[in-house]
């Protein structure tokens, strides 16, 4: 019998640990986009460049969704189906949810988005995983003084407002992105957005002009943000976060969705 239980945990020991998961929970500026889409990339696509290779990220970001569509087509109980205990998940929503033209997204934000969120963090909690709340990344937009604003200042203050009631960690990304919008200017950071001519890339023969979307550089940048932000909120993954890797601050395109 103690042969038995010798071995029985000599097998445990020498069995690799299980992946630890970050799932992302958000819209299409997280997506994962097919090839054809490219250079269009989603700053969740590009967030394993960022990461040791036992860290799995399980990318259930899609375009159009806010809080209230995301749990009312499935998606979130799909994502809780799916997580095991000592899982991450990242939690980004407000573009979408601001969309009042758009009455099957919109949710106010003081009300049914704040209450949404609440459901996304105690019910992660209640699984055994981690929530991280983030704010609405910034858009490609100036105030009068020539500085990155915020589209969506009364949803990342819900944000703000619900992490620290529920002693939630946060990444401030719409702080983040505005920051590293400005460090570049109006000009230098239309390189990290959809801004293209008639003809240059398939996916847009017409030409695009979109303030919103990233492009493969922006994408990358922004993941560098999200690194950063998950590197120092000290959470079990945080060790096997590592931002600054050149595959996420290149200047210019790969041409591709590789890491390198």
């Amino acid at each position: 019998m103690r042969v038995l239980a010798a071995a029985m945990l000599a097998m445990a020991l020498a069995a690799p640990a299980a992946a630890e998961t970050i799932f992302i929970a958000s819209d299409s500026t997280a997506q994962t986009y097919k090839a054809e889409r490219y250079p269009q990339t989603g700053w969740g696509q590009m967030l394993p460049c960022a990461l040791d290779p036992d860290v799995r990220v399980e990318n259930r970001a899609m375009g159009g969704r806010s809080t209230r569509t995301f749990i009312g087509e499935g998606r979130w109980d799909r994502l809780m189906a799916d997580l095991k205990p000592g899982d991450t998940v990242l939690i980004q929503f407000g573009h979408n949810d601001a969309s009042r033209n758009k009455p099957e997204r919109f949710v106010e934000a003081a009300t049914g988005y704040r209450d949404n969120l609440l459901r996304f963090v105690w019910q992660v909690r209640g699984a055994g995983g981690i929530p991280v709340l983030i704010t609405p990344v910034a858009r490609r937009s100036f105030d009068e003084s020539g500085r990155a604003k915020a589209d969506f200042p009364s949803y990342s203050a819900v944000v703000r407002e619900v992490a620290t009631a529920t002693d939630t960690r946060l990444i401030d990304l719409e702080a983040l992105s505005r920051a590293w919008i400005d460090r570049v200017g109006k000009t230098g950071s239309a390189p990290y957005f959809l801004h293209y001519p008639k003809g240059k890339y398939a996916a847009f023969k017409d030409g695009i002009a979109d303030d919103t979307h990233f492009s493969e550089v922006g994408a990358r940048g922004v993941a560098d943000l999200v690194a950063q932000g998950l590197r120092n909120l000290d959470l079990p993954v945080s060790s096997k976060v590592h931002p600054g890797r050149p595959e996420l601050t290149r200047a210019t395109p790969l041409g591709s969705v590789a890491c390198r």
